[in-house]
């Protein structure tokens, strides 16, 4: 049985080619993509024995998502199959001083309308030792935030270390809605995680001399999140990406782990981006991979972060990227120069 299991919905991306405007479009690129399941992806890709678990409509386009996550050694054993259909978002890509669009056709899809009677959780987690979700997962709403409270009860009473990223989203849920699921569920995750925004969109715990939108973010304010994020939920570790928007183009980007003792920031990358989305899930899958090899606080989130960086450059949302090559950006091989 697999060691590692991550939870959410995984949906078929469409976006126009390159640059073009939805309005532009005449025809749409087919990718998959989910929160979690853009983790479960990089896990595999360093190499990790994880799975991941959802559930999709018994049809082709299901299977599709399916042979997706094989393709990249993610097993898919665990998958629930039933219910009407695939969720679906499209993605606009920005550019310079245009941002990047999403939207949403998810309503109503197989993991949407999912009942806690789907998840048979004592064998699911079966030689499982972490377990991963996002806050998008019980946002999806119906019996959701009670299959995911189901799981991390199972999950504690085995022992196994969960990890949580917070990944707000306001075309899912209201802040005030958020901030009281999301409350019921923290007090069973270990290692929590978040961007920049998020604890104050979901908990009100804001970083001071910060302003998201004009990309001026004051580090240390961030040292407070985490503190006060700990203290309120009793979290191993909390670890957030610190993004620094000039342009839709162009970003710095870092981060922040904090240990409880002390607080670790990774070097500053200076990112010309080709495709955002699946940033922070790059950092999870990163982060979670570094602290099960067992390396020092500062090694963790110079690899989550570097790892950050390289999927920016990289279209849609998995992160095609080894161990070593995210070793030797974390390193300070950073040139971007031809490898021959």
């Amino acid at each position: 049985m697999s060691k590692i299991l991550t939870f959410g919905e995984i949906m078929m991306r469409l976006n126009p080619e390159g640059y073009l405007r939805f309005v532009q479009a005449t025809k749409f690129e087919a990718t998959y993509a989910g929160g979690e399941a853009n983790v479960a992806v990089s896990l595999a890709n360093y190499g990790e024995d994880v799975a991941y678990l959802t559930k999709l409509p018994d049809n082709d386009l299901g299977q599709c998502a399916i042979n997706e996550l094989r393709r990249f050694g993610v097993s898919t054993d665990k998958i629930v199959r039933g219910g009407p259909r695939l969720g679906i978002y499209f993605c606009e890509k920005g550019a310079s001083q245009r941002g990047s669009k999403v939207l949403y056709d998810r309503a109503g899809s197989s993991i949407a309308l999912a009942k806690r009677e789907d998840f048979h959780w004592d064998s699911i987690f079966e030689g499982c030792e972490w377990f991963h979700f996002t806050g998008i997962t019980p946002a999806l709403g119906g019996e959701l935030p009670e299959i995911c409270l189901d799981a991390l009860k199972a999950a504690k009473a085995k022992g196994i270390t969960v990890s949580c990223d917070l990944n707000y989203r306001g075309k899912l849920w209201s802040r005030q809605k958020a901030g009281e699921v999301m409350a019921t569920l923290m007090p069973y995750v270990d290692v929590c995680i978040a961007n920049e925004e998020d604890a104050k969109d979901v908990f009100g715990i804001a970083a001071e001399n910060t302003d998201i939108n004009s990309g001026k973010l004051d580090k240390n304010g961030y040292i407070s999140v985490a503190q006060q994020l700990m203290a309120r939920f009793g979290f191993q570790y909390v670890a957030i990406t610190l993004r620094g928007s000039i342009s839709a183009s162009d970003n710095h980007w870092s981060g922040i782990l904090y240990d409880g003792k002390e607080a670790y920031f990774a070097k500053d990358y200076l990112i010309h981006i080709v495709d955002r989305v699946g940033g922070g899930d790059s950092f999870g899958g990163g982060l979670i991979h570094a602290m099960r090899m067992g390396w020092d606080c500062q090694a963790i989130i110079e690899f989550a972060v570097a790892a950050s960086c390289l999927k920016q450059t990289i279209d849609f949302d998995f992160n095609h990227v080894s161990e070593k090559e995210v070793l030797a950006l974390a390193g300070g091989n950073a040139s971007g120069r031809v490898q021959r």
